[in-house]
Order: C-alpha cells, then structure tokens, then sequence
C-alpha cells in the first residue's frame, strides 16, 4: 500500500486546451501520465493529486476528466488547486466522483496507519507578487482551512500524517509561513506541493527541514510520473 503523489495534471478531455504551447514536454503528456503511472502504480497503492487537475469550468463538463482518473490504478486523492474552476461546493464535487476517486476539503483521508490532510493554499507574504490588500483574506483562509483539516487527523489519534498544498507553503525564497508553522505544529512527516511551473521550479526548497521532509510533485517536474512519498 504505497502512496505517490503527482500534481498539475491538466486534464482536458472534454475541450481543446493544448499544452504544448507551454513546452515541448507537454505534447501528449495525458498519455505519458497513464504510461508511467500504469508502470509504478499497484491497485492497492493511494494516489495524491494536489490540485489544477482539469481545465474544465463547470463540474459536469470535468466529468471525464474525473472518468480518465478513475481508470488509472489505484485510489486517487484530490485538492483543489487554483484552476479547479469546475470545483464547487464539496458535496457537490463527491457527488459526481467515480470510484477510486475522493476529494479532500476540511477533514483528512485515512490510509493504513497514514492521515492525508491538505488544502489549495495559497500564495505567501515575501512573494514577489503578494498583494496584501488582495491575498492577505484568502491566505488566512487557506491557514484555516489546513488547520481544520490537520485537527481532524489530531482527534482521530494519528501520529504520521501527510499534508498535500497545491500551493507552496513558503515563497520562492523558502521563507517560514503560517503554513510551515502549522506543518511543525502538528508534526507532519510530509508535505507534497506543486503549482510552479516557471523556472522558478529548479530552485524550490525541498528536503528536511524541522522534521518536515518537502517534495515538489508537479508532473511536468517529475517527468509526468509519480513521485513515491511512502
């Protein structure tokens, strides 16, 4: 029962959104994720998908997106990242999951003796591009959102857990956040995040820090494979 982990997957089975304009790399890369996928991935293994899963707007329109999901190995676990447009209300969301999949928002996944918690979070204070006026609500709410998420797995007891962000929990200089803050609070062991797509990516923390061990998990970083947590 291994857990992988593998963000930013754009799925655009319902409309044309090529992504090859954004790199080479991208051409084909749904068929790139199955094939990798299919050769690393048991059924008995979980799957964390933390965010930008599909372009679709609406939630009916992701449905085959969310079908495509399904019949990859596996369970599959989803955070929203911040182009889910299609992502509403999360009753609304496990409503139209297939099997195998779940959506994750305010609570945690239990997986053997492991608790998944996440959220989308958000972009943090010391990034070049945070607007105080404009980002600070939203941050505060994305903290509170983790931190919902975390005291669930803490009432239940668990003692390993994995945090899944779609956004970095720190800016691009690796800066401490409210983020990283709640992180060691609650000793999680990992955190799986993604979102850069930039060259900015090259240059993201990862690794061990105050007992938090960080992994990028971007497809288009890892060579559109998952990448093994546990």
């Amino acid at each position: 029962m291994a857990i992988f982990a593998l963000g930013d997957l754009h799925l655009s089975h319902n409309q044309e959104k090529p992504m090859d304009i954004f790199g080479s790399a991208w051409e084909n890369h749904n068929v790139k994720i199955k094939e990798n996928w299919d050769g690393l991935v048991d059924e008995d293994d979980l799957v964390i998908i933390p965010g930008d899963i599909s372009w679709a707007m609406r939630l009916p329109e992701a449905i085959p997106d969310l079908i495509w999901l399904s019949k990859l190995k596996g369970t599959k676990l989803l955070i929203r990242g911040n182009h889910d447009y299609w992502w509403s209300s999360i009753g609304k969301v496990r409503a139209y999951l297939p099997s195998s999949v779940y959506a994750l928002q305010n609570d945690h996944l239990s997986w053997d003796n492991w608790a998944v918690c996440g959220t989308r979070g958000w972009i943090c204070p010391g990034e070049e591009s945070f607007d105080h006026d404009q980002d600070q609500k939203i941050y505060q709410r994305e903290i509170q959102r983790l931190q919902l998420s975390l005291e669930s797995a803490r009432q239940k007891r668990f003692q390993d857990i994995i945090v899944a962000l779609h956004f970095p929990p720190f800016n691009r200089k690796g800066q401490s956040s409210a983020f990283t803050g709640l992180l060691e609070d609650y000793k999680v062991k990992y955190c799986l995040f993604g979102h850069i797509h930039d060259e900015g990516r090259d240059h993201i923390y990862q690794g061990l820090r105050n007992g938090v061990k960080y992994l990028f998990v971007a497809a288009d970083g890892n060579c559109f494979t998952p990448v093994l947590v546990v």
